[in-house]
């Protein structure tokens, strides 16, 4: 009959054990918390796809930047915002997901080394405050990145602020005053003037109602009106904003735009909404074994040191 010494257990064997679950749990959390942003990332995204797609088109279905025709003078072209939506909503979004993605691992980093002074490692012994200080840096490191956004689009975008804004009456704008003064044609002060009001926080219906209906009577009336240089895609979403519907014939040149525009954001809706589904069902299932993992480990301890 064998010795029992040969059944016994080497406490170092359970000791490496102990080591290896706590490294796979502490992997299956990292893949839960990297899971989890992917869900939140689907959230915002299924909401913001719609403008996202139509920007991928050229188009978009409220006015979001100033566009400077061909015919003004070269003061004016300076104002114009050089960058399309699209790239102006991918820089958007792409700021939102590394805000979302830093702001939310960075937060348990930031725990995990507060948790190593003594102070702060007695009190996150309470899971309430533990979540408060999460919440705390979340929210620290989210503003933080966001005026790092802020602080390096502010210089670009002052000149174009400053020159349509106004309080109460369009005509208090730089842009108005400027154009009073100059000998443009009506179209464009007009096509200018109806940007600026839709561009306004809150949106001037009352003052661009009237430039927009003027564009709609140049375009049926004015000759030279295609050699302005005006947008389509910029007449569509004035008309659209405004009235739901597309009212001159150069607005309606975007239609096929506008069409594949729907059909491509109905194809990604779809797909956003089967990841957020299985990033929901993988985060679940992740953090589940996590917390398995957790108190078996914790059970090993407390046998090995009663």
């Amino acid at each position: 009959m064998p010795p029992l010494d040969e059944y016994a257990v080497n406490p170092q064997q359970i000791e490496s054990g102990v080591v290896a679950l706590k490294k796979r749990q502490r992997n299956l959390m990292l893949l839960g918390i990297t899971s989890s942003t992917v869900f939140i990332a689907s959230v915002v995204a299924l909401f913001l796809q719609h403008d996202f797609v139509y920007s991928f088109f050229g188009i978009s279905t409220e006015l979001k930047q100033l566009h400077m025709p061909i015919s003004v003078d070269a003061n004016l072209a300076e104002l114009g915002q050089h960058t399309d939506y699209f790239t102006n909503l991918l820089s958007w979004f792409g700021w939102l997901i590394l805000k979302l993605f830093f702001s939310f691992v960075g937060a348990f980093f930031v725990i995990h080394f507060l948790k190593k002074i003594r102070f702060f490692y007695t009190r996150f012994q309470s899971f309430i405050l533990k979540f408060v200080g999460w919440l705390v840096a979340f929210i620290v490191l989210w503003s933080g990145l966001t005026f790092l956004q802020y602080d390096l689009n502010d210089g670009s975008n002052n000149a174009y602020s400053e020159a349509i804004q106004y309080d109460k009456n369009i005509q208090q704008s730089e842009l108005t005053q400027y154009l009073q003064q100059t000998n443009l044609d009506d179209p464009v002060k007009a096509y200018l003037l109806a940007q600026a009001a839709l561009l306004h926080k809150p949106v001037d219906k009352d003052a661009a109602i009237p430039q927009v209906l003027a564009l709609v009577k140049a375009e049926k009336t004015d000759p030279h009106f295609i050699e302005y240089g005006f947008k389509p895609e910029q007449l569509w979403t004035m008309q659209h904003q405004l009235y739901g519907k597309t009212l001159t014939p150069m607005a309606q040149s975007v239609s096929k735009q506008v069409s594949q525009a729907e059909q491509m954001s109905g194809l990604v809706n779809i797909f956003i909404i089967a990841m957020l589904i299985l990033s929901a069902i993988v985060s679940l299932i992740l953090f589940f074994l996590s917390q398995s993992l957790k108190g078996r480990v914790l059970r090993v301890e407390q046998r090995i040191n009663p």
